[in-house]
């Protein structure tokens, strides 16, 4: 009975913890990171700034949840492509899983996007390029010659250009995420047909 009465709290917290995060990217993304203040999130969470604080004691230690939250789905990619081998299809996979990643965390993303500077001084930047540079080693072969190298991290940035640059344009969101993803595929084909040749 007690393990159960516990599993409720822990999900309970969690689901705070995950409102506190939705909350606190939705008024980053509106206002600024450095705009925002502890007292505006637990405001328009409708709870007290000690409530907040049980869960978190600086607006840094939410953006950094709210970072290693929604990136874990990278970390995992990065694991299962390191035990796959350097087949096409496997970077086709690598491809549409970090589309969908990326769909999923678009709220982050586009915060990133808009507060480079603040991300360079939380280190949350130095992370995510960490998580790039192992997501670019499980995609490029490394004998592939540089062209190749480069049509394979140019389809991961393809899908990156695709949320933020695609954002005007007159489509449906699920139409424009499939065209930019289907023209990563191309590069990822393209760079892997070039190094099969060679």
């Amino acid at each position: 009975m007690g393990g159960t009465m516990d599993r409720t709290k822990q999900q309970r917290r969690g689901n705070t913890r995950q409102r506190i995060q939705d909350v606190a990217i939705e008024l980053f993304a509106e206002q600024g990171y450095e705009k925002t203040s502890l007292r505006e999130i637990a405001e328009r969470l409708d709870v007290t700034k000690a409530a907040l604080y049980y869960h978190f004691k600086t607006k840094e230690e939410i953006l950094v949840s709210i970072f290693a939250d929604l990136t874990q789905p990278i970390l995992d990619l990065i694991e299962w492509g390191r035990k796959q081998p350097h087949t096409l299809e496997t970077k086709q996979e690598i491809i549409r899983r970090y589309s969908e990643t990326l769909a999923g965390a678009a709220p982050l993303f586009r915060f990133m996007q808009e507060n480079q500077a603040t991300v360079r001084e939380l280190r949350i930047g130095e992370t995510f390029k960490e998580r790039m540079q192992g997501l670019r080693e499980i995609l490029v072969d490394p004998e592939a010659d540089l062209v190749d190298q480069v049509r394979c991290v140019s389809a991961m940035f393809t899908l990156h250009a695709g949320m933020f640059f695609l954002q005007d344009l007159e489509a449906d969101p699920e139409a424009k995420r499939k065209a930019v993803l289907d023209v990563a595929m191309d590069l990822v084909t393209q760079a892997h047909m070039g190094s099969a040749k060679a």
